[in-house]
């Protein structure tokens, strides 16, 4: 095997602070079937939303550390908080190519606006770090920006609530005001979110567009592979491992809540001491 073809065959690091970002590795394996992933998912200190810059960003660091371990060729970060408060001190301190979710979902919202009005939904983390506005903005001035914090989402996702009254009303509470401003296009800027889509699309109307930045995120990495001479152009052999999964905590609850939204089954998520990294 010549050494580009060791290269390529390497996996792509995907980490999230739990198991949010498996919606992205579920588009990830969608759109890029020859690629391998190792998927970390930090459930020990989850949620990142409601912690400090600096502690989020210490929190990346040892991930990254850790998945250079495991001879990745690229990260992504499938994280929003992640994305918004570290991404940036990352890119200038790892040697791979590191991708976020939030560019990806912030081009895909400006592309698909009508009227200008684009709303975000997330974490608090995200929302205050103002990090969708900045971008949308420095693309197109002309687009308004509204945020709206949702911290009970990922709590009913966890839970398994994804079709249920409780998450209908909440939903209804959250949205009021971007409904009544008018927007015409929603980014749901948490990786959790995308498993209610149906209750958010519900509860926006069909006039509004949602953009999934787990989907964008997948197209965005299939290119940079593409433009960076790394995409695995065959499947991997069989009996080769294309997916391993680790956790800091809660294997058996991980695992369990993968296998319900990835078609994938996954057999084990090995619980590694992060703090060492």
């Amino acid at each position: 095997m010549s050494e580009r073809e060791e290269l390529c065959n390497r996996p792509v690091g995907v980490f999230d602070s739990g198991v949010g970002g498996l919606t992205v590795a579920r588009e990830i394996m969608r759109q890029l079937p020859n690629e391998r992933i190792v998927y970390f998912g930090d459930t020990a200190r989850v949620p990142y939303g409601s912690k400090s810059r600096d502690t989020v960003t210490k929190y990346s660091r040892q991930i990254v550390r850790f998945l250079q371990t495991q001879d990745v060729k690229a990260i992504v970060v499938a994280c929003n908080t992640a994305s918004a408060y570290a991404l940036d001190e990352l890119e200038n301190e790892v040697d791979i190519p590191i991708i976020g979710v939030v560019k990806p979902g912030a081009r895909a919202a400006i592309e698909a606006t009508r009227n200008g009005k684009i709303g975000v939904i997330a974490t608090e983390a995200t929302v205050s770090s103002g990090i969708y506005s900045r971008y949308i903005n420095e693309n197109d001035k002309n687009v308004t920006v509204l945020s709206k914090a949702c911290p009970l989402f990922v709590p009913l996702v966890e839970e398994g609530l994804w079709e249920d009254p409780v998450t209908d009303e909440i939903a209804e509470r959250y949205l009021a005001e971007l409904i009544d401003v008018g927007i015409d296009t929603l980014i749901l800027g948490c990786t959790h979110y995308p498993m209610i889509r149906s209750t958010i699309g519900r509860t926006m109307g069909e006039s509004v567009t949602l953009v999934n930045p787990a989907y964008e995120t997948a197209r965005e990495l299939k290119q940079l592979l593409h433009d960076s001479g790394l995409e695995s152009d065959h499947r991997p052999g069989l009996g080769t491992e294309l997916y391993r999964f680790f956790v800091s905590d809660a294997a058996d609850k991980f695992q369990k809540f993968a296998n319900s939204i990835l078609t994938y089954g996954i057999l084990s998520a090995k619980v590694i001491a992060i703090d060492e990294y």
